[in-house]
């Protein structure tokens, strides 16, 4: 069993198997039984829908995360777009997802079209 709650600003308890921490967060510091370690904080949504070959060149796949309904597409192929910038709207268990450019460049296809059901993993668009 695990799990992980705040049970005060910047104060953690931590419980893994039978075992309860403490943790203490100051910015990117984290203290537990008095060791502190620097942390990086990573969204792994921006994994999921940046893709295999999301680097700098070469292909963006843009994919579904969950499988849903497409209730808006916001580019259209030839767009140049910036990386953050909304490509697809996803609708999933009730709350609508918007899928972001992993980076800068140009659509170069859109797989899906607004109502469309797509699966968990399915490619919505492409950026090059």
């Amino acid at each position: 069993m695990s799990d992980i709650r705040e049970t005060q600003p910047g104060v953690w308890s931590v419980i893994i198997g039978n075992k309860v921490y403490e943790a203490f967060v100051d910015g990117a510091n984290v203290t537990i039984n008095g060791h502190t370690f620097d942390c990086t904080v990573e969204d792994p949504r921006q994994w999921k829908r940046s893709g295999a070959g999301a680097g700098a060149h070469g292909k963006a796949n843009i994919t579904a995360p969950m499988p849903g309904k497409v209730v808006r597409i916001l580019v259209k192929p030839g767009d140049e777009v910036t990386a953050g910038q909304g490509i697809v709207v996803v609708e999933a268990m009730k709350m609508q997802n918007e899928m972001k450019s992993p980076r800068d460049g140009k659509v170069t296809s859109i797989n899906a079209a607004e109502n469309d059901s797509v699966n968990a993993g399915a490619v919505l668009a492409v950026i090059e």
